[in-house]
């Protein structure tokens, strides 16, 4: 039995439908049915539970369909269509915003993929670039540490955590050393004759005879040059001559004459005849604090000189620091050498002595490394001589330039920093321009402009001559050393057992501290 209901609107048709559908009753609408009223009436059919009397009523009555519109619906009957609850404004915004995002993501995965591969770049760049982590703990219970009387903080200072960098995927530590127990036990390989093309070096001195005979100077030529009694005066021609290489090489190599200056006492002179390896570093003009050496071997402390040279400047101005030398002559590990009489005013100039010539300072050293004072050395040395020479079968390493290839660029910005007056650089380019040095000269496909900061070398006849012929353009020229080292490394074609190691080795070879002032010129 279905009863006929009539709602005429359709929030009363939804009323009905879901009144009588509470009520288990079944319920059909029925289309509208062309009628003369104004107002629309569906049929509502719902299964009636009343009495048969009221049945009976109910089927006497007559149903009527009133509508004010004429069109008929042909679809016929329908269905009730409940009407559904809308959705919050702020769940549908919320959806609308992560569709967008979902879009966008898909429109431009390729950009950010690349630029998540373009972030990782540049943080491991930064990374190996820029420095070391410092999770290693500080070394402790130093014998004694000369940081100076600044104040400063001293970040680095006894760090010896590793430098790392990323090669092929992996991270790796940039120097690589030896373990621990093989250090204690490593010794010097045997001593044995250099294959180089030089066996003979001779030094050109005012008391010596080489070719040319004896050299005497007038005060009127030393007076208008960069060269003096200590260096001798080196022409064109003897400078051209000195490239060629020859089993006996003659050559200006510094300590020109005995009254050039650069005078050390007999005392320092044994003990510096004494070393076999040496590690060296000077501070002239009171520029700079002395940093004691960290991290090396007890073999190394028992084979190894550490030697720092200052002269009666740095003397002073340490002692008012309330860094002392004791009566041995050491400050901590280091053994200081005095130097008097420095035979130029430039200081950069006089730091060059110990840091070319140390076989002429150490005659019976057969190995050295020279650390600038501004750094603090904090490896093995020992270790260091494995890793970097004796591994490689090389005869001198020293660090690439962190920021330029050329020596041209590189002139460039020795004169835009104010680091050389840009008269003598000209001077000095225009000469290695006539001599052909290209632009951009490289070594065994490495960079041949060097950062001289650290120099690792075995003392034999070649690279002698080199670190000679490298002085004598410092002197000839700049005091600025990176202009000069890829001249003769491109010159003096017989030294080919040379190590160019990256930066991150550098840096994990020192602490770099800083320099901490400005050292104080010759006044006489």
């Amino acid at each position: 039995m279905l009863v006929r209901l009539y709602p005429s609107h359709p929030n009363t048709r939804a009323t009905c439908a879901a009144y009588h559908y509470r009520r288990g009753r079944r319920c059909l609408l029925e289309p509208p049915i062309a009628g003369k009223l104004n107002f629309a009436l569906k049929l509502c059919l719902c299964p009636d539970r009343r009495s048969a009397t009221e049945q009976s009523m109910a089927n006497n009555s007559i149903s009527i369909n009133v509508s004010d519109d004429d069109t008929e619906d042909p679809s016929g009957r329908m269905r009730v269509r409940v009407r559904r609850k809308r959705k919050k404004p702020g769940l549908r915004r919320r959806l609308d915003f992560t569709q967008k995002i979902v879009s966008i993501l898909l429109k431009w995965w390729p950009a950010l993929l690349l630029l998540i591969a373009v972030t990782l770049l540049v943080y491991e760049a930064i990374k190996i670039g820029g420095g070391e982590s410092h999770s290693s703990p500080k070394v402790k219970n130093l014998d004694k540490v000369v940081t100076g009387g600044s104040g400063k903080p001293q970040g680095n200072l006894n760090r010896l955590d590793p430098t790392t960098r990323i090669v092929r995927g992996v991270r790796e530590r940039c120097l690589k050393l030896l373990p621990p127990e093989e250090l204690e036990h490593l010794d010097l390989p045997k001593d044995v004759d250099s294959f180089g093309p030089v066996k003979k070096l001779v030094y050109i001195t005012a008391n010596a005879t080489y070719e040319e005979g004896k050299f005497n100077l007038s005060k009127e030529y030393l007076e208008g040059t960069r060269f003096n009694l200590f260096t001798g005066s080196q022409t064109l021609e003897q400078r051209e001559q000195n490239f060629k290489v020859t089993e006996t090489a003659g050559v200006h190599c510094g300590f020109y004459s005995d009254n050039g200056g650069y005078s050390i006492s007999d005392e320092d002179k044994s003990y510096m005849q004494t070393c076999k390896v040496v590690v060296s570093t000077c501070a002239f003009g009171g520029g700079d604090d002395l940093y004691q050496p960290i991290g090396m071997s007890e073999a190394s402390l028992q084979k190894v000189c550490y030697v720092a040279f200052w002269d009666e400047i740095t003397l002073a101005t340490q002692e008012a620091q309330g860094n002392k030398v004791d009566e041995n002559h050491f400050i901590g590990k280091w053994r200081v050498i005095l130097v008097r009489d420095l035979p130029f005013r430039d200081q950069r100039l006089n730091g060059k002595i110990p840091k070319m010539l140390p076989h002429r300072l150490f005659p019976n050293a057969r190995y050295s490394i020279w650390v600038d004072s501004k750094s603090q050395f904090r490896r093995d040395p020992l270790g260091v001589l494995e890793a970097l020479l004796w591994r490689s079968n090389d005869e001198l390493a020293i660090s690439e330039h962190g920021a330029r290839s050329s020596v041209y660029d590189e002139a460039k910005a020795v004169v835009r920093k104010n680091k050389a007056t840009p008269e003598e650089v000209e001077v000095q380019m225009a000469q290695y321009r006539q001599d052909g040095l290209p632009e951009d000269k490289r070594f065994n496909g490495k960079k041949a402009l060097a950062e001289a900061s650290i120099i690792v070398r075995k003392h034999t006849p070649m690279t002698n001559l080199f670190m000679c012929l490298w002085f004598n353009e410092v002197v000839r020229f700049t005091s600025r050393d990176q202009l000069s080292f890829p001249y003769v490394l491109w010159r003096l074609k017989g030294l080919t057992n040379i190590n160019m190691f990256p930066v991150c080795t550098r840096k994990d070879l020192v602490n770099s501290m800083g320099h901490i002032r400005k050292a104080k010129p010759l006044t006489n």
